[in-house]
């Protein structure tokens, strides 16, 4: 009987606490998506319209879900690798990199090994290899800067913006010589097509909505999981609010700063692979300008926890993907759907904001909504 009202306890607590972690960034979102039905209305625009435009563009369709559910795949893959390095007490600015490097080695192995080894490779084998190996890529890109962190002390924001422009330089400079399509038709920087047994297969028949998809669900949970449930998260966790408390408990501070960064990378470079191999079928300079650092923003709004990881990026993919109706329907700039995002970043940033709008106190850890809209 004690152990079922503990049980209850437990499950009663976890569950306001969700909710109290919940409040901020949906006041954030419901704020933005006020401000900016005013600046629309402001511009002589139809704020209801542009909103109704946004949501019918991502959510009104079987196509307009799957290309949401596309769009939020590699968010989900890059939020995870920032919402892990910040557990870990470290900022990773190099999601950006370590995705086109993973993008980059995935697509070689995928159009190159089959001539190289001279046979054509089962999917069995060649898809899995393809993956690892630019998951790997991103791992050991990010944990260079990892090393030089623990050992050096050298700052891993420095240092993974630098990587960036390493990472960035060099695969241009692949992508129009060693690397690039052969084919005298083509005048892009990209790849050859990687071959059949390298695809990840779509889902639903007609529709661009893959596999990868549910694989990001999947491995948001076992980030969870890790972090949650076995010794090396509690490592990283604890390392991450407090290094020199880690030290003392026995903890391996450098080898736990190399190995999150690492990790961190490794789910970059998984970002650009499922690219590759679910979507795009090729690697092409400039495809993924922006995924790492609306990763930050995406770990920033989902508070680096998985689940809100997820729920920060299908935001993201759905005004992404919803702009074009949006604009469309109402012929506003697709502009204002950045300047939603960056309203909600603002406010969950700056969360003392909604605090003193909405008279929010927090209490303990938990947080109480006191008083309405300037009451």
């Amino acid at each position: 009987m004690q152990s079922e009202k503990k049980s209850g306890l437990s499950l009663k607590t976890l569950f306001r606490s969700a909710l109290d972690a919940m409040l901020i960034p949906f006041l954030a979102i419901l704020t933005a998506v006020v401000l900016g039905g005013i600046i629309i209305a402001i511009v002589r625009g139809n704020p209801f319209l542009a909103y109704y435009g946004l949501i019918d563009g991502s959510f009104g369709s079987a196509k307009a879900l799957s290309e949401t559910a596309v769009w939020a795949t590699p968010y989900i893959f890059g939020g995870l690798a920032v919402a892990l390095a910040f557990k870990g007490g470290l900022f990773n600015i190099g999601a950006e990199g370590q995705l086109a490097l993973g993008a980059t080695v995935s697509a070689l192995i995928g159009y190159a090994l089959p001539g190289w080894l001279g046979v054509e490779i089962p999917t069995i084998i060649h898809l899995p290899l393809a993956i690892i190996v630019g998951m790997a890529a991103g791992a050991i890109w990010a944990a260079i800067v990892g090393f030089l962190k623990a050992y050096t002390g050298g700052h891993e924001v420095i240092n993974t913006i630098m990587m960036n422009y390493i990472a960035l330089n060099t695969i241009s400079f692949l992508l129009n010589g060693p690397m690039k399509d052969p084919d005298p038709n083509n005048v892009i920087a990209r790849t050859p097509l990687i071959a059949d047994g390298a695809r990840i297969p779509t889902i639903f028949e007609g529709l661009r909505v893959h596999w990868g998809f549910i694989f990001a669900l999947l491995v948001a949970y076992l980030v969870w999981w890790v972090l949650n449930k076995t010794t090396l998260g509690f490592e990283i966790r604890t390392v991450g609010m407090n290094p020199d408390a880690a030290k003392y408990a026995g903890i391996n501070v450098k080898r736990t700063i190399i190995l999150t960064m690492a990790l961190s990378g490794m789910l970059a470079g998984l970002a650009g692979t499922i690219e590759v191999t679910g979507l795009n079928y090729r690697h092409e300079l400039g495809f993924s300008i922006g995924y790492g650092f609306d990763a930050i923003a995406i770990a920033l709004l989902g508070k680096s926890h998985p689940l809100g990881v997820v729920l920060a990026a299908i935001l993201f993919a759905a005004m992404r993907n919803g702009a074009t109706r949006m604009q469309f329907l109402t012929q506003m700039p697709v502009d204002l759907i950045s300047m939603l995002q960056a309203l909600i970043l603002l406010f969950v940033a700056a969360d003392a904001i909604i605090r003193y709008i909405y008279r929010i106190k927090a209490q303990g850890e938990r947080v109480v909504l006191t008083r309405g809209w300037g009451g």
